[in-house]
């Protein structure tokens, strides 16, 4: 079998639910803000029951948005999505195995009920995340992008990026969670089809992972999170040892004039608050976590990540930027493969 007939096959008729999973490569641990875990909780168990993410997906500032799902399965996230961007904003899934998006649509009309809507908010589409170009979605229609867990199942996952990118408006993001390993995987390996639907053969190398993000147009990706992953099973976790394995929440943001590297203007932005389930403190990424009220000064890539996209009415920005200081002090990129990191408070005058 192909990689497409193997995802079909483990994720059609292998998996019935997620306790059938023998990793912990596709299950969530971090807690969602309140509003985010009322919403899951309103997805029905049926939806729920066929879950399948490595990570949260869903970001803040949601209202009104236009939100596409890569690899949207049974359609969890995407009818939790339907209920945080409300009645004016629209939810996409696109997945290519049919028996999880008959489950989907089969729920449609039943959580429109329960949000309140008077037709339901949320499109399912199928086809496969490689080739998006034969999807009717048209370029640059979508403020965000979330994927949960499944870009590491595809075979190109070069061709799923770059689409991502053709498909966000500027100023859009592609916020999802996914695994990576700390190697290449032997070919051996990628062959095994439990190990790759249990999404870890299928797993980028980290490093190509920032090749192929930049390549795509994502000039600077950001990780908001990250954890060690666990294999359950001793027989699976023989065949990868020692490969380490780590689930990561990362954003990627469609903006021009990026750098390659974190340069210093001299500026800084104050959070008003404001943004749902991040009042008091605002995470951009794991080295950015921003409190109402306070200077905090940021590079110019950050800036532009915070005021060139939906976020922009939550800062005001200190200094003009005329002027260049150098790179900007304690850039470091975190290591996915330490211990677990969720994002919390930085030092003032944050990381970037």
């Amino acid at each position: 079998m192909n990689t497409q007939e193997v995802v079909q096959t483990y994720y059609g008729d292998t998996l019935k639910s997620s306790n059938d999973l023998r990793t912990d490569a596709c299950k969530t641990e971090a807690a969602p803000p309140p509003h985010v875990t009322a919403a899951l909780a309103a997805v029905n168990d049926e939806v729920t029951s066929r879950y399948y993410g490595c990570g949260l997906a869903i970001p803040g500032a949601l209202e009104g948005l236009s939100v596409l799902d890569l690899g949207c399965g049974a359609g969890r996230d995407v009818f939790a999505l339907s209920k945080l961007v409300g009645p004016e904003g629209r939810v996409v899934g696109v997945d290519m195995t049919k028996e999880q998006l008959d489950v989907a649509r089969a729920n449609e009309a039943w959580h429109a009920e329960r949000f309140g809507y008077a037709t339901p908010n949320t499109t399912f589409l199928e086809g496969e995340l490689e080739r998006l170009d034969a999807v009717d979605l048209e370029s640059g229609s979508f403020d965000l992008i979330i994927s949960n867990c499944v870009i590491n199942l595809c075979s190109d996952k070069p061709a799923v990026f770059d689409s991502a990118h053709r498909l966000l408006k500027p100023g859009g993001e592609l916020y999802f969670s996914d695994v990576y390993a700390d190697r290449r995987i032997p070919q051996a390996l990628v062959e095994d089809p439990v190990l790759y639907g249990e999404c870890l053969s299928g797993a980028l190398y980290w490093g190509d992972y920032q090749s192929v993000a930049k390549t795509a147009g994502f000039l600077d990706p950001r990780v908001v999170s990250h954890r060690r992953l666990g294999i359950l099973d001793p027989e699976l976790q023989a065949k990868v040892d020692p490969i380490r394995f780590a689930s990561v929440t990362a954003r990627l943001f469609k903006l021009d004039g990026l750098e390659p590297a974190c340069e210093d203007y001299g500026q800084a932005v104050v959070y008003r608050g404001g943004i749902e389930g991040q009042e008091s403190v605002f995470v951009l990424d794991a080295e950015h976590a921003i409190e109402v009220d306070r200077v905090f000064p940021v590079c110019g890539n950050t800036l532009a990540m915070l005021k060139e996209t939906r976020f922009a009415d939550a800062f005001d920005v200190v200094g003009g930027g005329e002027r260049h200081f150098g790179l900007f002090p304690g850039c470091a990129a975190p290591d996915v493969f330490a211990e677990a990191i969720e994002a919390g408070p930085a030092p003032v005058g944050g990381c970037c």
